[in-house]
């Protein structure tokens, strides 16, 4: 092995620089690599940090009106006011007391995004400045429509993929297809269980049904000459 080094010397210088060389670069190239991971993650950081405070500033759509207190009771709501809510969602939606309360519902189901993405849709309807047009429009799909968005409501892919390619231009209509998802959503999830709800049996003086008055009768029972149970017919 010596001779064949010694007629090849070229092999063992070879492989020891490599070798060096590979040693050298493999700590550098395994810094390069963390700096890079925690650049990416530093960025991500700042992303989410600063769409937080944008959130913060904006005040979310989270109050129907920029007067009442977060969580604030309607305590002004009549029993006769409260009571129209339940002949239509379209009716509670009409009464800003009534989206007040039903955002309330809401938040305690954990599911607030789907009203404040509506509310968000209805004013940005309203909007005639192209300039406010586009802003708003990327607010709505960053924080409610884009995939993991901080407030990321339920639609198809087919729709959320059409407001990312709409958003470039926006139109009015940019938002239609996915608020009607979300209105059907709480008209027919949401809405029924709101009006069954404390806070708004609370607000029309009601009460909710009591459990005994759906307790079972017990099926009385009696035994044969065989001793095999049979029903009594008269126990119910």
């Amino acid at each position: 092995m010596e001779t064949l080094l010694l007629l090849f010397p070229q092999f063992s210088y070879t492989t020891q620089k490599q070798e060096a060389y590979c040693r050298m670069l493999a700590p550098g190239a395994s810094r390069a690599l963390k700096m890079k991971e925690d650049s990416s993650g530093q960025k991500d950081k700042e992303r989410k940090s600063r769409l937080s405070l944008f959130l913060t500033k904006s005040g979310s759509h989270e109050n129907v009106s920029p007067h009442k207190k977060k969580n604030a009771p309607a305590n002004n709501v009549s029993p006769e006011s409260a009571l129209q809510w339940s002949d239509s969602f379209e009716e509670l939606l009409s009464h800003s007391d009534g989206v007040e309360v039903f955002s309330q519902f809401l938040r305690k189901e954990f599911s607030e995004e789907n009203i404040e993405f509506w509310l968000a849709c209805e004013e940005y309807k309203t909007i005639d400045s192209e300039t406010k047009l586009l802003s708003k429009a990327k607010y709505i799909y960053t924080v409610f429509c884009e995939p993991d968005s901080p407030k990321e409501i339920n639609i198809d892919y087919n729709t959320r993929m059409a407001i990312q390619r709409g958003v470039a231009k926006p139109t009015k209509g940019c938002f239609e297809a996915a608020q009607l998802q979300v209105y059907n959503l709480m008209k027919k999830d949401s809405y029924p269980r709101f009006l069954l709800s404390d806070t708004y049996l609370r607000l029309t003086g009601r009460r909710g049904p009591r459990a005994n008055m759906f307790r079972r009768r017990s099926r009385s029972c009696v035994f044969d000459e065989r001793g095999e149970a049979a029903a009594e017919r008269s126990a119910w």
